[in-house]
């Protein structure tokens, strides 16, 4: 856990380090540890991650099969390509081994000569090591159950418990455990994890310098290139990847109808198709300057991003309205077309900066934002910074001739109107 930003240590030259390089000196120091796995991540993003896909990392692979050696090995494979990606960090398998076990082989041969029965054998030595019921104590009115069973010196012996005796039948006498069954240690799973009723090992890795959505396309190219899974073996990726594919579906249905409802709205004031076009023609400008302000500051597309993107297709619109609409009016007064467009620009050209400056403006302590949240803030101030910017220029520069353009008959119209009275003018003053 990170201590609060002004107590960090300062670097070498003396200034204060920042999250990233704070990042990498823990990173090389940790390094030089052996034996070590360690994860860097938010604590409260980490606990989020856990609980929506069962995985604290940024991406995750899950490996379904159902021998534990199989998924071991095609885990480790899958590690090695991960690791070798631009961008991967704290690569790591789900630890699955490790545990010590002690088997004990029953020699059926030999314990049908004894005449012992293997469920008999099972049930001696389950009692000796798990314990077995054997009555109830009461102190007033609390019950304590009794359990029998060998002391722990016995238990974590295999010597001691290989001279466990078991009864014969008929009370013949007995005979130790190590005549009918052969006790050896190994090593098994500490764990074996299941999701929708199959064995699952899961590789995890953090994604740093990088958008997601790029690494995981990239990481899947590989995968489909070198990991060749048995039959009855498959994989599925989840993690933060998981949430950001659930995210874009969702934003592929908000996003149109949000233009649809803004393109309503706009039809909806001008009564007419011609006007509300014009006005919906920022919010592309808008959008192609909300990506090069991504581009610009290296900031990946991100989820904060494309809400931003929203956010700015309903600003994008606001100076255009503002203009069309003074346009307009200067229209019904009776102005000609060309007259209307070149004072509607010139009278609006301050309003629609003010406006402008104001929306940019609130936006840029988040575009410039550090601290907690930061992450979050950047991206979306951003879009919203550099698509006013680019709706604005259009708005002053290109809305007023696309509007010239749009209503040009009507401007040759007007033209031709001024003409004619002056034309019939001038030929009655010669008769």
């Amino acid at each position: 856990m990170l201590r609060p930003e002004q107590d960090w240590p300062a670097g070498p030259d003396g200034t204060r380090r920042d999250r990233d390089q704070l990042l990498a000196d823990i990173r090389a120091t940790v390094e030089t540890l052996p034996g070590n796995a360690y994860e860097f991540s938010q604590p409260i993003q980490l606990r989020f991650n856990e609980l929506i896909s069962g995985v604290r990392s940024d991406v995750a692979v899950k490996l379904f099969g159902d021998d534990m050696a199989v998924l071991e090995k095609q885990a480790q494979a899958i590690a090695a390509q991960l690791g070798r990606l631009a961008g991967a960090a704290e690569v790591k398998i789900e630890q699955t081994g490790g545990l010590p076990f002690l088997n004990i082989d029953i020699d059926r041969e030999k314990a049908a000569r004894y005449g012992l029965a293997i469920g008999a054998i099972q049930d001696t030595v389950s009692a000796a090591i798990g314990g077995k019921g054997a009555g109830t104590v009461f102190q007033g009115d609390r019950r304590f159950g009794i359990v029998v069973r060998l002391p722990e010196a016995a238990r974590s012996d295999p010597a001691a418990l290989g001279r466990l005796p078991l009864a014969l039948p008929n009370g013949q006498g007995y005979v130790p455990l190590s005549e009918v069954a052969t006790l050896h240690e190994v090593t098994g799973p500490n764990q074996v994890s299941r999701e929708d009723g199959k064995r699952r090992i899961v590789v995890s890795a953090n994604v740093r310098g990088r958008d997601i959505a790029s690494f995981v396309q990239e990481a899947q190219r590989a995968l489909d290139a070198q990991i060749r899974l048995p039959a009855g073996y498959w994989m599925a990726w989840g993690g933060q990847f998981e949430q950001l594919q659930s995210a874009t579906e969702r934003l592929q249905v908000v996003v149109p109808l949000a233009l649809a409802l803004v393109f309503t709205l706009l039809f909806m004031m001008f009564g007419n198709l011609k006007d509300g076009l014009l006005v919906f023609s920022g919010i592309p400008f808008a959008l192609s300057g909300g990506v090069v302000a991504l581009a610009l500051r290296g900031i990946p597309l991100s989820i904060s991003a494309a809400v931003g993107f929203i956010a700015l297709s309903g600003v994008a619109v606001l100076n255009g309205l503002v203009m069309l609409s003074f346009i307009r009016s200067l229209r019904e007064d009776g102005k000609p077309v060309d007259a209307a467009v070149r004072e509607g620009a010139l009278t609006r050209l301050r309003p629609v900066l003010m406006t402008a400056l104001v929306a940019s403006l609130g936006f840029v302590p988040m575009a410039l934002a550090t601290g907690t949240g930061a992450e979050v803030q950047r991206p979306l101030a951003t879009v919203v910074i550099g698509g006013i910017l680019s709706s604005t220029a259009l708005t002053l520069l290109v809305l007023p001739v696309l509007y010239r353009l749009a209503y040009r008959r009507d401007s040759r119209d007007s033209r031709d109107g001024v003409a004619a009275p002056a034309d019939a003018a001038a030929a009655s003053a010669v008769r």
